[in-house]
This record gives C-alpha cells, sequence and structure tokens, in this order.
C-alpha cells in the first residue's frame, strides 16, 4: 500500500507555542484588523503552494500511476506550476488597480505565456526507428503560445492628481537667543524666545483637477521682551483653500486615464491567464499522445525481436542438419541484435515520456521516490482517423478570430494606448490653475509681567488663553481672503510634443500588429486543416503499406521454405515490416497532434478537453479521477 505522503506533501502542524501565540494575541488582532489601523499594516500573502493534490494518489496501485487523458489535464490544471505562476498575475493587476484608483502611476502588468515540455523525441538518439510522434510545439501546423511580453507603464502625460486624502501633524519646540541690533524694539540688547509650534492639515484631490487644504496652525510665544503687551501669547489660524485646474490635468478623460487602464489590465490578466492553460493543455495533450504512442512503437519493437529471435533459432537448426549455410545464422544474429538495439531505444524513450510527464503534472516534479519510480500506464487510446467533411475555411477562420483570446488581448492594448493618448494630448495644453483661500486669525495671551507698572496693558479683547484663540477663529473676527490664477506656458513644448508623436506612432504601430496578428491567425487555421488532411492521409497510406508489407514477409518467408527465396531478403523484409508498423503508430500519433493543434488554432480546445477556467484559477477540478482497471 502506498503512503499518502509519497506524492501529496502534508502541511507541518503549527507549533504548540505558536498557537498560544496566535490564542493570546486575539485581541490584539482584533484591533490591528480595525478599518483605522488597516490601511498601515502589511497585507499577509500567503506562501508559495508546493503541496500536489491528491488526485493522483488514487490513481496509484501497485507501482503504476494508470492515467487517462482527463486525468493528465486535471492534474496539469491543479498541480503545473506554470499555471500556478499565471495565477499570480490576476492578483497583480488586481493591486495594480488599486493604486491607479489611488492616483499612482500603474506597475503595468506581464502577459508572459510560458511554453509546454517537448516529449522524449527530441533528447533521443540512436537506433534505426522512424520518427514517432514527438517533436516541437508546433508539430502539425497548430498555432501555438510563445513566450512573449507586454507590459505596459504609464509615464507621459499631464500628472496623476494624488486622490487619497493625506493628513499631516508637525510638533516643534525651540528656544532661541538672537543678539539685537536696535534695543528701541524689544528694550532688550539679546531677545529669549520660547516657541511652540503646531501645525496640522487634510488635502484631498479629485479627478476633475479639483484640490481642496485644510490647515490648522498654531503657536505659543514666550519672549523677555518687556514691550510685548502679551507674555506669553496664542497666535493662530484656519485656513482653507481651494484648487482648480482649468487646462492641463483638467477634467475626467486626463485624470482617470490610469484607471482606466487598470480596469482592462484586469481583463488583460485573466485573458494572460487562460493562454497559459491554454498552452499547458495543449502540452499535457500531446505529451500523452505521445507517451501513448510510444508505447505503441515499443510493441511494435517487442514483436521485431521475437520475429528476429524466432529467425535466427530457425536458422541456426536449419545450419544443424546441414540445410542452410553458416553465414545465414550470422545474418539473423546481426538482425537480432539491430532489432535489441532498437528495443533498448524505445524502452528508454519511453521512460523519458514518463519522466517529462510526470513534471508537467507534480507541483514538486520527481522528488518523491514512489512517483518518480511508478510506471505511467495510458487508459487512453490513440484516436484512429476518420474520413470527416472537409470544413469551411471561412467559417473556421471568423471561428478563430472570435474565441482566440490573443486577439481580445490586442484589442485591449490598443484601447489603453488610445486612453493614454488622452494625457499625452493634454500634456500640451498650457498649466493654468485658479485659487480661492479663506483664513481666520486670532490671538490671544496673559499680560506681559515685565511691562512697567504705568504702562497700560493690552487691549482685554486678547487676554486670556488657547480656548480665547479658538473662540476668535471660530467667530471669524479677523478673516483673510485671497483669489488668484497662476499660469505657466512653456514657450516651445518640445517635450510635449515629442511624447505625443511618440505615442501616436506606437499607436499605428500596434494596428498594424493587429492585422498582422489576424493574418497570421488565418494562416494557421488554413495551415491546421491542412495539417489534418495530409495526417489523415500519411496514416490512411502508411495503414495500407503495412497490410502489404505483412503480405509480404508472409510470401518470403513461404518462398524461403521452399528455397526459392534468400534469408537476406526474408530478413530485409522484416525489417521493412517493422518499419511499416513503426510509421503507421508514427501516422496516428501525427493525426491526433495535428487535431489537437486545430483545436488551438480555433481556439477551443479547452471546450474541447472539458476545461473550466474558473477550476483552472482555483486549482481545483470537480470531476472524480477515473476508475481504476480491474486488478489482474
Amino acid at each position: 500500500m502506498i503512503h499518502p505522503v509519497s506524492f501529496a506533501q502534508q502541511a507541518p502542524a503549527p507549533a504548540p507555542a505558536a498557537v498560544a501565540a496566535s490564542r493570546g494575541g486575539m485581541a490584539w488582532n482584533g484591533w490591528r484588523d480595525n478599518a483605522i489601523v488597516r490601511p498601515y499594516q502589511p497585507t499577509n500573502i500567503d506562501p508559495v503552494n508546493l503541496r500536489n493534490s491528491n488526485r493522483a494518489e488514487s490513481l496509484l496501485r501497485a507501482g503504476k500511476i494508470y492515467l487517462s487523458l482527463a486525468d493528465a489535464i486535471a492534474l496539469a490544471l491543479e498541480n503545473n506550476l506554470d499555471i500556478e505562476l499565471a495565477r499570480y498575475t490576476p492578483k497583480l493587476a488586481l493591486a495594480d488597480f488599486h493604486r491607479a484608483e489611488a492616483g499612482g502611476q500603474i506597475r503595468g502588468v506581464s502577459n508572459n505565456v510560458t511554453a509546454g515540455a517537448q516529449s522524449a523525441i527530441s533528447f533521443v538518439t540512436g537506433g534505426t526507428q522512424g520518427g514517432v510522434g514527438g517533436g516541437g510545439a508546433g508539430q502539425g501546423g497548430a498555432a501555438t503560445a510563445t513566450s512573449q511580453s507586454g507590459t505596459v507603464f504609464q509615464v507621459t502625460g499631464s500628472a496623476i492628481p494624488n486622490l487619497d486624502p493625506n493628513l499631516s501633524f508637525s510638533f516643534q519646540k525651540s528656544k532661541s537667543s538672537n543678539p539685537q541690533t536696535n534695543s528701541f524694539v524689544n528694550g532688550l540688547t539679546a531677545l529669549v524666545a520660547d516657541v511652540q509650534n503646531f501645525n496640522s492639515s487634510i488635502s484631498k484631490q479629485w479627478l476633475t483637477g479639483s484640490g481642496a487644504t485644510f490647515s490648522w496652525n498654531q503657536n505659543k510665544i514666550g519672549t523677555n521682551s518687556p514691550n510685548n503687551d502679551l507674555n506669553p501669547f496664542y497666535r493662530g489660524n484656519f485656513q482653507l483653500q481651494l484648487t482648480q485646474r482649468l487646462l492641463q490635468g483638467f477634467g475626467l478623460a486626463a485624470n482617470s486615464r490610469n484607471i482606466k487602464i487598470a480596469k482592462n489590465n484586469l481583463k488583460v490578466s485573466d485573458i494572460t491567464f487562460k493562454q497559459q492553460v491554454i498552452e499547458t493543455v495543449r502540452s499535457t495533450v500531446n505529451l500523452y499522445l505521445d507517451l501513448v504512442s510510444f508505447n505503441e512503437d515499443l510493441k511494435v519493437r517487442n514483436q521485431a525481436v521475437a520475429l528476429a529471435q524466432k529467425l535466427y533459432e530457425d536458422n541456426k537448426k536449419q545450419v544443424e542438419i546441414g540445410t542452410l549455410a553458416p553465414i545465414e545464422v550470422v545474418r539473423a544474429e546481426a538482425q537480432l541484435a539491430q532489432t535489441q538495439t532498437d528495443l533498448t531505444v524505445s524502452e528508454t524513450r519511453v521512460l523519458q515520456q514518463e519522466t517529462i510527464l510526470k513534471n508537467q503534472l507534480s507541483r514538486t516534479g520527481i522528488v518523491s521516490p514512489t512517483f518518480r519510480d511508478a510506471r505511467i500506464i495510458p487508459t487512453d487510446t490513440l484516436p484512429v482517423p476518420t474520413n470527416d467533411p472537409v470544413p469551411n475555411l471561412a467559417q473556421l477562420m471568423d471561428q478563430a478570430l472570435g474565441q482566440r483570446p490573443e486577439v481580445e488581448q490586442t484589442r485591449i492594448n490598443i484601447e489603453n494606448t488610445k486612453i493614454g493618448l488622452n494625457g499625452s494630448r493634454n500634456a500640451l495644453l498650457p498649466s493654468f490653475d485658479v485659487f480661492a483661500s479663506a483664513t481666520n486669525n486670532g490671538l490671544a495671551g496673559t499680560r506681559n509681567p515685565l511691562l512697567p507698572a504705568s504702562r497700560p496693558g493690552a487691549d482685554p479683547f486678547f487676554l486670556g488663553g488657547a480656548g480665547d484663540l479658538y473662540g476668535q477663529l471660530f467667530r471669524r473676527n479677523f478673516p483673510d481672503y485671497a483669489v488668484g490664477f497662476q499660469l505657466n506656458v512653456p514657450l516651445r513644448n518640445r517635450a510635449a510634443q515629442a511624447d505625443l508623436v511618440n505615442d501616436s506612432l506606437r499607436l499605428r504601430q500596434q494596428e498594424l500588429q493587429e492585422q498582422r496578428q489576424l493574418n497570421s491567425i488565418r494562416v494557421d487555421v488554413q495551415n491546421a486543416v491542412i495539417a489534418v488532411m495530409q495526417a489523415r492521409a500519411n496514416y490512411q497510406s502508411a495503414q495500407k503499406t503495412r497490410v502489404l508489407q505483412e503480405q509480404t514477409l508472409d510470401a518470403e518467408q513461404k518462398k524461403f521454405a521452399l528455397g526459392s527465396s534468400t534469408i537476406f531478403v526474408v530478413v530485409q523484409t522484416q525489417r521493412d515490416l517493422v518499419q511499416a508498423q513503426s510509421n503507421e503508430v508514427a501516422a496516428i500519433s501525427n493525426y491526433s497532434r495535428a487535431k489537437n493543434g486545430l483545436d488551438v488554432a480555433l481556439g477551443r480546445v479547452l471546450e474541447v478537453n472539458n476545461v473550466d477556467i474558473a477550476e483552472a484559477l482555483k486549482g481545483e477540478v470537480k470531476r472524480a479521477p477515473s476508475a481504476l482497471p480491474p486488478a489482474n
């Protein structure tokens, strides 16, 4: 019985100290999670998940993994690291969107798609066998996903306002000694002052280009001057200032462009994830089909060895009774050695293909010895080509243009560039801002104890403490008002002109690239259809050749038994039959890959293989594993 830890690694249990600490910190956590504190706490990001799903465990029996194509796809959706990496893309896009909502520059979304693994045929050398399955990702004329990048950064155009409110406080306490050049004003040659400054403000900007700032400033000053009526005294003010940008930086179109782009990038991230799932499913299907074809070829090689062994033993017997020359035993032995070499190559290729497929279906590769040493037994067979009617190419091309995710991705990127152009155009305008402010001033303090008794004190209205100061501020006893504007006109404006030209040219490039992409998709569809037709024709030819070769070998063996043929001809005919059988297996495999390539070209590979993109994003496939075949 295989222990569950062999494939699905178990997470370690929390230490008792950690559990106790977490219980003791419940009150703290409740306060920490308060909405007031939460914006200043780091967001906890879960560590990387290196645990495999339990699906493979249910497919293991007696050191063998009985794997269907559906289970292989399900394991890839749950455990493949390329898909796990792609799951972070929508999360990164969401974080970028929140940054844009705050008025920050967006950091961009990567649309990298990692190409799937290649089959073992690319790594095997030696032997005389024909090409059986395998090959690169584009075999069969399929349109394939390639590793690409297209990160979007918004760095040009008018400045984006800071959309999050900002609250600031400052306090300073100081003591200063200043020699005086004129003692008439303060009555001293050196003025000593104790000062306490408190300043606070809250500011907010909006997408319309408007801004507001409310500030509260208060000072407490005490000096050694005998000439001040109040000592110490409080001075303070409330100020409300409103600003509005009227040219550069005005309006929603210019100031909300990053939010719109980030929202579009959420769609791009979903499309990128879907593209990675498509590529991984495409690769998994090809790897599985190649493993099936390699196993079929292995059967052919075993039959060839058995046939060569029989010929070798028959020739030895005839040499012993004197009816055959000894050299014919050497010929038969050489043929046996060659077929055994081909069998070894075929066996090692199957082992290599199993290793590649295991790595495709596991987060930890072949770390587990049980999983590493288990043999994969494919339970599905290669589909036999059928004489399907010739499809309507125009309809298939329209279908591909409507379903291929990269088409929508390109259109969104073009839309993002057009949105960014609003900021570049707006940056051409002069900067013209208007402002208005209203300030309430106040002053209060105590009678200066250093004043001569004969000198009258300060106005009683100003006598008091901080409370009297606030009373003046709220009664608006000493208001100030101001209105104005600020105009800034760049005389040549070359940087803004260059940015607009640059962005406009990039838009034209993207429009041309879109047309090139549409042309390429149409070519992909036509080539994929041709590849299916060609693979079907090759299979029919290979099947017919194999049947004729079997008949030829049977005839040559009968002729050899009657003495009208030679052992050389029989050996050569055996080789031809083995090659014909191997070619037939390769033809079926290439047809299967061509069909998979056509599904990719038409953008329907997920639909054909019953893949739910929501399950892929979650990493949990609801479909139960396939039932194991009856035990022998």
